[in-house]
Formats: structure tokens, C-alpha cells, sequence
């Protein structure tokens, strides 16, 4: 009997510390102006119940508060917009006190310099050496050539395999990357390179708790170890006297290049480019293989469209810009993927001044996450939205798609939308050209807080 009193007692004890607790962060955060919504427990907020659930935390804090609602996630007071046109406003009006928010583990694994972190004049060039990396005729004339031969051969090999198309999606993102990066030494630094990055990406959403088996610790050490190769890299270029012809000789070339960069600026460029680029081209590949396999109808138009491409070509000839600009219906199905999949799920701000946003008064200093993630899914802008349907963005192209934010808005597009896009093209082009699949095993997969197969997904794969 009294072992059970003790228990009680200890229970309740702990019940009560739990409920000051949360009372305490909630009075703590009760502020005159600010929207509805709940803070969670000190430090951890609902980081926990956020990525444990994702979308359907967010469905119930909205059905409780309405489209805009508070809340503390990822190591930050957090406002949470769900209202389309507030979103908007959002992202067109940087200049009116709001700056890029990212959580403080992508910032500290990205780097001080990478453009996410930056704003003003120093954002401002920073874009502007990455667009000069993927400007139109920097991609019509250096990157697609070498996106077409790094794709015929990535995918030379496939037939009569079972293969993990979510991996082979993640090794050709990055090898493709890498490749228009560093060009001919790639190669070697592959194998080394490779790990560390995965371990960046797995990093950069994570609780900043740098301790060695958290995600955000193997993060920051895979960090400092890329930093050390690129390094290594920078100085060997500088001694060989060597002429390249990939994206670090652009930023290098101190004389052409009107964008003077340090290397810490050109190193945190450099993971920028692989980090931006691979989650969306080696994402949005693997869903498009999925939802092909799963619409033989979407398949058969977007076959039809590669195979008129190829019937004008010998079968050594690559995909030359014209080809490129020509896939109309793979546009759309890649359009179709992003928001089907939601692959990003919204884009996150910081307040520099207390400023009102719809009636509220958002402190100095709190993150807003422009959370679209729910637009994608809105039937008034989407008739039928869970229907993968490509031709509904033959009648409105992307940019007069005003809520379809998966390449972001404003001065934040992602400059490299073009060279994303070009990537998966040619992928799809040599994919749905040379092979058919089959699905192998019920693969199960997540949307949240990334879209993911756990444990792979496998294909069988055969000639077409």
C-alpha cells in the first residue's frame, strides 16, 4: 500500500510539473496582438508533435484557430500561415521587415554565407553569382550537355534488374550535380563526398543539439568534413593553372566574374547548389516514376512526346535545347509531381520589426512559416486536387500559377528552377524511352517531414 502511494504521488507530482510547465510557456508567450494557437512545453515547443505528425498536426491546429495560429517549432516562436493570400503577401514583400527563417541546424550546416541565411545587398550578390551559374545559355550550352551524358550513362545499366529507383534518384541528383560542379574530378571525389552529404541533408532538419548520435551532430561534423575537401579542392585548382569549364572555375574566375566571392562564400555556394538541388530533382524523379507506373495514361502522352523527340535524332545524338524546351506534357507532369507529392512543404520568414500581418501583431524576431503545403491540395484552385492530373497546367502555366509556391516567390525563387527541371526532363526523356517497370512489393511511403520511401522503392525493370 504504500509502495502505491508513493507511485501516486510521484505520478501527480509529475502531472503538476507538467501542467506549470506548459501554463508557464504559454503566459510566457501571451502577447497582445497575437494570434490564436498553443507554445507547448520551454525549449522544445511542439517540435515533437509537429514532426511526429506534420500535416495533420497542422490540419488540427487549424481546425481549433483558424488559417493563422501560433505556435513554437523547431527552437522558435512560430507564427503558422495557412491563408493563400497572406502567403503571397509574404513572399513578394521581403523589404517590408521580413527575412529568410530557416531553423537554426539548417543555418549552422549550410553556412553563415549560403543565400538562405543572407539578406539585403549581401543576398543580392549572392543570387546574382548563382544566377550567372544557371542563366538560360550557361544551361543551353555548358549544363544540359553535361546533365544529357551523365544521364545516358547513369541509366545504361538498369534492364533486367530490380532496382531501388528512390536511391538511384539520390545517387544521380548528386553525381549530377557534383559533375557540373566540379566537372572532371567528380569522379574521384564521389565515393568520399557522398556519405558526408547525406548526412549534411539529414542534418539541416533537425533539433540543434550537437551531440554525436543526433542528426544534427552527424550534420555538422559531415559539414566541416565537406568543407576540408572543398578546401583541398580550391587550392588544387589554384596550383594546377588548369582551364575548366564547370560552375567552380565560374565562381573562381575572379577576372571574368564581376561577383567577387571568398572561398568561404564560394564553399557555402557550392553546398547550396547541391543541397537545393537534390532534394526537389531526386524527390520529384522517384514520385514521377511512381505515379507513372500508377496513370498508364499519363505514361503513354508523355511517352509519346519523348519517342517524337527521338525519332528526329540518331540514337547517339543527345538532347540539344530545342528538344528541351519542346516537352510541353513533361512540364506539366513534373508540376503535377510537386504538387501532388508536395515536395516542399513552405518556405519559412523572420520578423527584423514588430509588424501586423492580417489584423495580428507579430513580435520582432518570430518566424512565420508560410506553410503551402494545404493550397496544393485547395479544390477551388485545384479541381479534384487529389486526381493526378498533368494537363490541368497545359491551360495555366506555372508562372501564372499565383499560390504555386514549390520553387518559393519573390526575390527568393530558387534561381536554380530552370536547371531542375532540365534535370528531371532529361532523366524522364531516357527513362520512359529505353525501359517499361513494374512495382516489386507493396513500398510504403511517407509525405512528412519528407517525402520518402523507408525502406526504398523497389522496381523491376526491363527494355521498352
Amino acid at each position: 500500500m504504500a509502495v502505491f502511494i508513493v507511485l501516486f504521488g510521484v505520478v501527480l507530482g509529475l502531472c503538476l510539473i507538467s501542467t506549470a510547465l506548459l501554463r508557464w510557456n504559454e503566459v510566457k508567450y501571451r502577447k497582445k496582438g497575437l494570434p490564436p494557437g498553443t507554445m507547448g512545453w520551454p525549449v522544445f515547443g511542439e517540435t515533437t508533435e509537429f514532426l511526429k505528425l506534420g500535416p495533420a498536426f497542422m490540419k488540427n491546429q487549424r481546425a481549433r484557430f483558424g488559417n493563422v495560429f501560433k505556435s513554437h517549432i523547431l527552437g522558435c516562436p512560430t507564427i503558422v500561415s495557412m491563408d493563400p493570400e497572406l502567403n503571397k503577401y509574404i513572399l513578394m514583400n521581403e523589404s517590408k521587415g521580413l527575412v529568410p527563417g530557416y531553423p537554426q541546424s539548417m543555418l549552422d550546416i549550410l553556412g553563415k554565407c549560403n543565400i538562405a541565411a543572407v539578406h539585403g545587398s549581401t543576398h543580392k550578390n549572392m543570387r546574382g553569382a548563382l544566377l550567372a551559374l544557371v542563366s538560360p545559355p550557361m544551361i543551353r550550352d555548358i549544363l544540359l550537355p553535361k546533365i544529357d551524358d551523365f544521364m545516358r550513362s547513369h541509366l545504361s545499366h538498369w534492364t533486367a534488374k530490380i532496382i531501388d529507383i528512390q536511391e538511384k534518384t539520390k545517387e544521380m541528383a548528386f553525381m549530377s550535380s557534383l559533375k557540373q560542379i566540379a566537372g572532371l574530378e567528380s569522379s574521384s571525389m564521389c565515393r568520399e563526398f557522398m556519405p558526408e552529404f547525406f548526412k549534411l541533408v539529414l542534418g539541416t532538419l533537425s533539433l540543434p543539439i550537437n551531440l554525436p548520435n543526433t542528426n544534427y551532430g552527424r550534420g555538422f561534423q559531415a559539414r566541416q568534413n565537406i568543407v576540408s575537401m572543398l578546401r583541398k579542392l580550391l587550392q588544387e585548382r589554384r596550383a594546377s593553372q588548369e582551364t575548366h569549364n564547370d560552375m567552380l572555375a565560374h565562381l573562381m574566375n575572379t577576372e571574368e566574374n564581376r561577383y567577387k566571392l571568398s572561398d568561404e562564400e564560394i564553399i557555402d555556394q557550392i553546398i547550396t547548389i547541391l543541397y537545393s538541388g537534390y532534394e526537389t530533382v531526386s524527390t520529384t524523379s522517384m514520385m514521377a516514376v511512381k505515379y507513372l507506373h500508377d496513370h498508364p495514361r499519363v505514361l503513354q502522352e508523355l511517352r509519346k512526346e519523348h519517342l517524337a523527340i527521338r525519332e528526329k535524332k540518331r540514337p547517339e545524338d543527345p538532347l540539344n535545347w530545342n528538344d528541351y524546351k519542346s516537352m510541353r506534357f513533361t512540364r506539366a507532369v513534373i508540376f503535377e509531381t510537386s504538387r501532388l507529392a508536395t515536395i516542399v512543404n513552405g518556405v519559412l520568414r523572420k520578423t527584423t520589426k514588430e509588424m501586423e500581418l492580417n489584423g495580428y501583431v507579430i513580435p520582432e524576431g518570430w518566424r512565420i512559416y508560410v506553410y503551402t503545403r494545404e493550397i496544393n491540395y485547395d479544390s477551388r484552385l485545384y479541381p479534384e486536387p487529389l486526381t493526378f492530373n498533368p494537363w490541368r497546367w497545359l491551360d495555366k502555366g506555372m508562372d501564372a500559377q499565383n499560390y504555386f509556391f514549390i520553387f518559393g516567390g519573390g526575390t527568393r525563387q530558387c534561381p536554380g528552377k530552370e536547371l531542375g527541371v532540365a534535370e528531371i526532363s532529361t532523366f524522364l526523356h531516357y527513362f520512359v524511352t529505353k525501359y517499361r517497370w513494374e512495382e516489386v512489393g507493396g513500398d510504403k511511403l511517407m509525405k512528412f517531414p519528407r517525402v520518402e520511401a523507408p525502406n526504398g522503392l523497389h522496381i523491376r525493370v526491363s527494355d521498352y
